[in-house]
């Protein structure tokens, strides 16, 4: 009996939805944290890509950031955070300025996006209460790491979105 290609991709595609499945069931909170990391990763670098290079040093006001400094941040917050969810506390990345030029701002932006899948790839709902050392030395359960990632690319998305749209350009959340 001969299956068609169709079937096949059909109960390939099933297969992988099941796999997904299970992960979620097995880690419900690390899949859905990963489902907001990927998101926000994919709007954050698309966003960066988008503003233009001579608009990074654009802020809307003297007290708030610049474009760059957005981007630094969270860069170096990606790398850091990540780090405490590995265990690697040096999990600092190459060093980056809000006065950089754009291309290495977005080229070390993707590189820390890089660096937290792999750390959300073997993250365990079962180690979010083991115990990390937190920013300033404060010992935390490594689910405030997980946390804190997920609020932070939302919080500085939305930063960036506003900036893209206060310079005439619709974010990459707003299109369709």
């Amino acid at each position: 009996m001969k299956i068609g290609v169709g079937v096949m991709v059909l109960l390939a595609a099933s297969a992988a939805s099941m796999t997904v499945q299970a992960q979620d069931a097995v880690n419900p909170v690390v899949s859905s944290a990963n489902e907001i990391v990927v998101r926000q990763s994919a709007y954050i670098i698309t966003a960066a890509e988008q503003m233009p290079a001579d608009k990074y040093g654009y802020r809307p006001t003297p007290d708030q950031w610049t474009y760059g400094k957005i981007v630094a941040h969270v860069t170096q917050a990606n790398f850091g955070v990540c780090g405490m969810l590995t265990g690697d506390s040096a999990g600092k990345g190459p060093a980056v300025a809000e006065t950089d030029p754009k291309e290495k701002l977005v080229a070390v932006l993707k590189q820390s996006f890089d660096t937290c899948k792999t750390a959300m790839d073997g993250l365990k709902d079962a180690s979010l209460g083991g115990t990390i050392t937190y920013f300033g030395g404060a010992k935390k359960p490594r689910a405030r790491a997980l946390v804190e990632l997920t609020d932070d690319l939302e919080d500085h998305y939305s930063q960036m979105a506003s900036y893209l749209r206060l310079n005439s350009m619709v974010p990459p959340s707003a299109k369709k």
